[in-house]
């Protein structure tokens, strides 16, 4: 095994039930994190961790989560977010020149929720607790659509533009936070 510098840090991961998520929740547990699952579907706790119902679209979910975190185990050392989800249509359907559907608000509003605003969520909550404790590290999940764009994904294209934009933002404002 490969020294990371992980060993005994805290480890918060978003949609850590199933897939990447949990990938990664093993994965930092391998490496010594404790490890914080987060999902809103029921899920395990990785190598002693905890796992946590949240629903990172919630503000109040969240910052119980984290008072949890904090209180169990004094720090957040790292946040995963990579909980997201899918909801692909089209914009509009033009079928022999009329219109024959269109994304519904459902569609566009739950993945705006979770994928962006969950995000902003989570990171608002956990970023004081790393910047009070010198330092800490964010790493958002995001694809290259948001990049290029995808047939039928208005709305997930949007949410990944979106984070790359956040993560470019706040990059730049913590670095200035953190070395004075």
């Amino acid at each position: 095994m490969i020294e990371t510098g992980l060993a005994n840090k805290v480890a918060v991961i978003t949609g850590a039930a199933a897939g990447i998520g949990r990938a990664t929740a093993r994965r930092f547990a391998a490496e010594g994190c404790r490890v914080a699952s987060w999902d809103v579907a029921e899920g395990e706790a990785e190598n002693g961790g905890l796992f946590q119902k949240v629903d990172v679209t919630s503000t109040a979910s969240v910052a119980g989560a984290v008072e949890e975190v904090m209180r169990r185990w004094g720090a957040i050392h790292v946040l995963v977010n990579n909980a997201g989800i899918l909801r692909d249509g089209q914009l509009i359907r033009i079928k022999d020149g009329a219109l024959a559907g269109m994304m519904s608000d459902e569609q566009f509003n739950s993945v705006i929720d979770v994928n962006l605003k969950g995000v902003f969520t989570c990171t608002r909550a956990v970023a004081p607790h790393m910047i009070a404790a010198g330092g800490g590290v964010v790493l958002n999940a995001s694809s290259v659509v948001g990049l290029y764009g995808n047939f039928g994904q208005t709305n997930y294209v949007a949410t990944k533009a979106g984070v790359i934009g956040m993560t470019r933002v706040w990059a730049a404002n913590w670095a200035s936070s953190i070395s004075g």
